[in-house]
Formats: structure tokens, sequence, C-alpha cells
């Protein structure tokens, strides 16, 4: 089965659990699924049988505490550990597709914004500010989703974390970054 009918078959069958285990077995699975450098095939599976193994428990009366035990995140680092790494390939051209991307969204606003303001260069194409622009949106870009997928794997055990810290920390580096 692939990752993403995993991933399908996954969310449908959480709804199956108490609202106690779901929330204990989503914090594993953000904090599994955040770790970017894991073979997402290999953590969608894991994920799956943890996932079965908790609603064959909790048919038996158990709870995902008593499964899984009372470090959710030490349990979460161990699976982790085991799990192989991802395909560089995959992450490389996965790397690509987000580079092309945003050097198309980057060309496109261009062509937007720049008949707008209008003036006398309008028409003129400066090559090196236009490189420089779009390697430093590439940099900011990849720091705020390793920031952001931090925040996620951080919220996902620290119960002191609200929703309202993480927003504020992640809308600070959107304004720096800007």
């Amino acid at each position: 089965m692939k990752a993403s009918e995993l991933i399908e078959q996954n969310n449908q069958k959480r709804a199956l659990l108490t609202e106690e285990n779901e929330k204990y077995y989503t914090n594993l699975l953000l904090y599994i699924r955040t770790k970017l450098t894991l073979s997402e095939q290999q953590s969608e599976e894991v994920l799956m049988e943890m996932l079965d193994h908790l609603i064959e428990g909790q048919k038996d009366g158990k709870t995902a505490l008593e499964i899984f035990g009372d470090d959710p995140k030490g349990y979460a680092d161990e699976i982790a550990s085991h799990l192989p790494h991802g395909n560089k390939r995959d992450s490389f051209l996965f790397m690509c597709e987000i580079a092309i991307n945003l050097i198309g969204w980057f060309l496109i606003m261009r062509s937007i914004i720049i008949p707008i303001i209008g003036g006398e260069d309008s028409e003129k194409v400066y090559v090196t500010s236009s490189l420089l622009l779009i390697i430093l949106i590439m940099i900011m870009t990849a720091l705020g989703v390793k920031m952001i997928f931090g925040l996620i794997s951080q919220k996902s055990f620290d119960e002191k974390a609200t929703d309202k810290k993480l927003m504020i920390k992640a809308g600070l580096y959107g304004a720096v970054g800007f």
C-alpha cells in the first residue's frame, strides 16, 4: 500500500478511538510525521500498526497510556530511532519541486507587481538581484518549514505549549522573514 493510501486509511480508523486515545495517538502521529528525514512509507506503516494495536487494546478496555506507556515522547523517540531514513533521491526531488514552485511564484508575483509599480525600468530584469532574492526566499522557506515542524513536534508532548504561544512564535518568524 502506498503512503498516501495508508494516511487516508489512518485518518478513517482514528475515528474509532476514544477521545483520550485519539489525543495520545495524534501526538505520536504528529511527532513521527514531523521527522522529515524518516522514510514516509515506513513511518506510515508503523503508525498504522500502532493504530491497529491501539484499536484492539481499546476493545479490551485498555487506554493508550496502558498500551504504549506513560512516556509518549520517549516511546515516539524509540520508534523513530528504529525507522530507516528516507531515500535521499526522493528528498532531493521534493526539494527541487519546492524550489521550482518558489521560482514560479516569484516570477508570477514579479510579473504582477512590476507593471503596477511601473517606472522606466519596469521592462528590465536584473539577474543577479533576482537570483539573490530567490535564494533568500528559498532559505527563509526552508528555515520556516523546519521551524514550524519543530513547533508542531514540540507541542505534541508539551502540555505547557499553547496554540497562542506557537502562533506568536510562527508569526514573529514570518514578520522578521518578511
